[in-house]
């Protein structure tokens, strides 16, 4: 179940991206039902990136994280909306960012500050102890 919430986090969170952000798009066909689709898929395909490539990537630019107090990570984030942009890029339904410094590192931002809101709401489930 909580696969499923991160995935309709990720799909509101580029939702909002894209229309705060001018240089990010997602292109979808016309329809309210297959753009909602077309984002939960884009939302899944970033959760995957996040989930896979993300960690590997933050160890290896460690030192980096350490010499900018952890401002890297804004770069990192930005990285990882391209890299799902060229992964969407395969498919039908396409995250589009045009420029890499100021689309995907402003949208890597807004992303993750929306993620962070929706998290804040989203109640966290808790393990039981035996």
């Amino acid at each position: 179940m909580s696969v499923i919430v991160r995935v309709l986090v990720n799909a509101v969170a580029l939702w909002v991206t894209t229309l705060v952000v001018p240089g990010i798009a997602i292109t979808a066909r016309e329809g309210h039902l297959q753009q909602a689709v077309t984002f939960v898929v884009v939302g899944a395909v970033f959760g995957v990136v996040n989930t896979v490539v993300r960690p590997v990537v933050k160890l290896l630019s460690l030192p980096l994280y350490v010499l900018t107090l952890g401002l890297f990570s804004l770069v990192v984030n930005a990285a990882m909306l391209e890299l799902t942009a060229w992964v969407s890029s395969f498919t039908p339904l396409t995250l589009v960012v045009d420029r890499f410094f100021w689309s995907a590192v402003l949208g890597a931002l807004v992303v993750g500050v929306v993620s962070w809101l929706l998290a804040l709401l989203v109640p966290e489930r808790r393990k039981r102890r035996v």
